[in-house]
């Protein structure tokens, strides 16, 4: 009995060490399986770091950085010195670089903006889109081109005789080119792709208004000099350059989100720049009358031609008095400065540039950012395609000519640019009028002698 109460006493004490003993094996046990995966993480930690390492250095892309950065290189000067030769080459190759850019940028635009899937079941939308682009230049610069070509297309036995009624009617007939451009998009709706099909439309459209349009209104300001072209290009170049190099050296305030990498800092600095770069860049293209003289008839005149004209008001030094001080009065003297305006509107240009301008770009990077595009195209090796150079020019271009066009362009009326509009205008019956009644005038204030006045009478209603 006794020895029953003993088991019974001692067997409590006995199940809690077994109990113990388990726990400390099982705690043991778990410490080693710990300790054992702790070794295996970190072994793996080592492994993965190994491979990253191994990775990043079999990665081509890193590995060819070095030839990336000398691919830009080089096309960056290649750009630049086509650039420049096709600056000295003249005017009309000027204006088939802003053509070119046109056409690129509208390609590029809707490439990264519709479903190259789709056009495979409609391909009318693919013609479509070129149909309004070119129609839309038509319109936009067909009257330039019978302007420039007219002296030479008048002698052509077919197309002479019916230049003036493509002239008169430039207008009506682009309408009638566009409407015929809207009945044929109409005609080619598909159900199923009605929602891609009127993208496309819209797409379209918006590229005709923010580039093509904008490219004209370029042209017209290589028509009016070159000091006009290369004078707002250069300003936009400068900005871009001293923004980022501000940007980096100074910036810590992000502007906008679209662009993280642009900062307010870059944004202000680059414009103290850009305005202290339009005096240099003004001193330079102002003395040369191959820059700053319009072109009237003649596209063939290059940097050899020897270019003269008659000095826009703008380049020519004026006297400007300076608001009254009385340090002034004090001295007696009238407080005056002579310099030429062009310094000033150039300042105005340079602002334009600086803080409008660049949202451009800041409009094709969100662009790029809603299709989930890295750069527009691949036209230029190293830099991507042809709207990430120009996305700013355009804006730019725009604000010039409606600036040139409203505080300085003269108006002028020339002998070239009566003669342009007659022969445009007038058939070869109202041209002989127009003769008649030209001799009458210098007959009547006796520059012509009544018989010599008789005789070319005799003469032009001969010809009639």
């Amino acid at each position: 009995m006794a020895q029953e109460e003993t088991d019974n006493f001692l067997t409590p004490l006995r199940t809690s060490k077994e109990t113990f003993a388990t726990g400390v094996t099982s705690f043991d046990d778990n410490i080693n399986i710990s300790q054992r995966s702790k070794d295996v993480t970190t072994e793996g930690n080592n492994l993965a770091a190994q491979a990253a390492s191994e990775k990043k250095l079999s990665d081509p892309t890193n590995s060819n950085k070095l030839q990336t950065f000398i691919i830009r290189t080089i096309w960056t000067f290649v750009m630049i010195g086509a650039f420049f030769f096709i600056l000295g080459a003249g005017h009309f190759w000027c204006i088939l670089l802003v053509v070119f850019c046109q056409i690129t940028t509208f390609k590029e635009c809707i490439s990264i903006t519709v479903e190259n899937s789709q056009l495979i079941n409609l391909p009318l939308t693919r013609t479509l889109n070129w149909y309004f682009l070119f129609t839309t230049i038509y319109y936009l610069d067909g009257l330039s081109i019978w302007q420039f070509t007219i002296k030479y297309m008048i002698k052509l036995p077919l197309i002479g005789n019916h230049l003036n009624w493509f002239t008169v009617n430039h207008g009506f007939i682009c309408y009638c080119l566009y409407v015929l451009g809207f009945i044929l998009f109409v005609k080619s709706l598909k159900m199923g792709h009605l929602k891609y099909q009127f993208k496309s439309l819209c797409i379209t459209h918006m590229v005709l208004l923010l580039c093509v349009f904008q490219a004209h209104l370029i042209i017209q300001n290589i028509l009016n000099g070159l000091f006009w072209f290369l004078l707002p290009c250069g300003l936009v170049i400068v900005n871009d350059i001293f923004a980022y190099l501000c940007g980096i050296t100074m910036g810590k305030t992000k502007l906008i989100s679209i662009s993280p990498k642009k900062t307010l800092e870059g944004f202000l600095g680059a414009w103290v720049f850009t305005v202290l770069a339009s005096f240099i860049l003004v001193k330079l293209l102002s003395s040369s009358g191959y820059m700053i003289c319009p072109i009237i008839d003649d596209l063939k005149i290059n940097v050899f031609s020897n270019l003269t004209c008659e000095l826009n008001p703008v380049f020519i030094p004026q006297e400007f008095r300076l608001p009254p001080l009385k340090i002034f009065e004090k001295l007696n003297i009238t407080p005056t400065l002579i310099v030429k305006p062009i310094y000033i509107h150039a300042m105005l240009l340079a602002t334009f540039a600086s803080l409008f301008a660049p949202f451009g770009g800041f409009f094709a990077s969100g662009l790029k950012r809603a299709v989930k595009a890295k750069d527009f195209g691949d036209s230029i090796p190293g830099h991507g395609g042809v709207t990430d150079r120009v996305d700013c020019q355009f804006m730019m271009g725009s604000f010039t000519y409606l600036y040139y066009e409203t505080f300085i362009s003269e108006k002028s009326i020339t002998v070239n640019t009566i003669l342009t509009s007659i022969l445009l205008n007038l058939n070869e019956k109202q041209i002989f009028s127009l003769i008649v009644e030209l001799n009458k005038i210098l007959y009547d204030n006796n520059i012509l002698s009544l018989e010599t006045y008789n005789k070319l009478l005799n003469i032009y209603e001969s010809l009639l």
